[in-house]
């Protein structure tokens, strides 16, 4: 689908091109986030549109579109990327799965420890993200570009109606949700627990109704959604996955623009990016006291039941490689930049801790 809709792209970008330069109108960019303005997505494009239209000195005006109105799923906004009816979208790996498959590495479990690991692994122009963003310009045929990988809502824990898990047996026939991609099914699996994949938005009367028992979220996304109020009341703080968040660009969009002017969206990312690591780490300290204000359970895994968990998961590092397209490249190059910038941090420790 993408492949077919590159040249109308292209021929798109350039008659865009070629509109700017001789009338030297405002450039306009349509971002879009299928979110809420509560949510970290938003909280980074506020920050990209004001660097990128103050930087410009008004070349650039972005404007937001916050939910479904340009597009309401990861296929339906990639689509629009590559066709160039969307400048700018922000997708999670599960919602761009079906497209990119190789972004799934980032749902892969226990391999980054921390914000200080991970922010440093995802940093812009790292070997880690080069690889990605070279994979999807493969897979798109140059139709869409990887600008950031930012982060929306911190880190994936495991949450339920039922019981307090210190260890995987505890997880042991639990109805888990997760998306409809294959890999957190995988997980759930692995921990001896029954994926359940269920749409977002139906996600609270399952919880009520009993069709599942837990989820793979982030605190703030739990409290956003008052799942406390459909009996969940568990959350278990493993940190298994960080919650990617992948920002796209229509690359002959990003490419009709001078190179003056890639570099203002460029920083703008940055930015954006910084805005994103930072959001979820302020936001989390209230979500976490209403959780437990309300009754709520929260459950620190002790380094070895830390271990528990990344053990019963290994399997799944194995199928990855073997069943995801790009999988062994892509896994190759995280766990390589992981243990680079573990060692670095090492270093730095040793040196500020003398």
């Amino acid at each position: 689908m993408l492949k077919h809709l590159t040249i109308a792209a292209f021929v798109a970008a350039l008659s865009l091109g070629s509109a700017i330069a001789v009338s030297a109108e405002t450039i306009k960019l349509r971002a879009t986030a299928n979110s809420n303005e509560n949510d970290e997505d938003y909280d980074g494009l506020v920050v990209f549109k004001n660097h990128v239209e103050q930087a410009s000195n008004g070349a650039i005006e972005v404007e937001l579109f916050i939910g479904t109105q340009l597009c309401s799923n990861g296929s339906e906004c990639l689509a629009g990327i590559a066709d160039g009816n969307i400048d700018i979208v922000i997708q999670t790996s599960g919602g761009t799965a079906n497209i990119f498959p190789f972004v799934q590495v980032l749902d892969l479990p226990y391999l980054m420890a921390d914000d200080r690991v991970a922010e440093a692994v995802l940093a812009n122009g790292s070997p880690f993200v080069r690889t990605m963003q070279d994979m999807v310009a493969e897979t798109s045929d140059g139709a869409v570009r990887l600008m950031t990988i930012g982060n929306t809502g911190g880190w994936r824990n495991f949450a339920n109606t039922q019981r307090r898990v210190m260890q995987p047996s505890d997880m042991e026939g639990l109805k888990i949700r997760t998306v409809v991609a294959d890999l957190p099914q995988e997980l759930v699996k692995a921990l001896g627990a029954s994926p359940t994949p269920i749409p977002w938005p139906e996600l609270f009367t399952s919880f009520q109704t009993g069709v599942v028992e837990g989820s793979k979220n982030g605190i703030t996304d739990i409290m956003n959604m008052k799942f406390p109020d459909a009996g969940l009341q568990y959350v278990t703080l493993d940190g298994h996955a960080y919650m990617g968040a992948l920002w796209f660009m229509n690359n002959d969009r990003f490419m009709s623009l001078d190179p003056a002017l890639r570099n203002v969206v460029s920083d703008g990312f940055y930015a954006l990016q910084q805005a994103t690591f930072a959001s979820p780490k302020r936001k989390s300290i209230q979500a976490y006291q209403d959780f437990q204000a309300g009754g709520g359970d929260i459950y620190v895994p002790t380094p070895e039941e830390k271990a528990m968990f990344k053990e019963a998961a290994a399997p799944v590092y194995d199928w990855f490689k073997s069943n995801v397209d790009g999988g062994e490249r892509i896994y190759d190059a995280l766990v390589g930049a992981v243990a680079e910038v573990e060692a670095g941090i090492d270093k730095v420790r040793m040196a500020d801790t003398q």
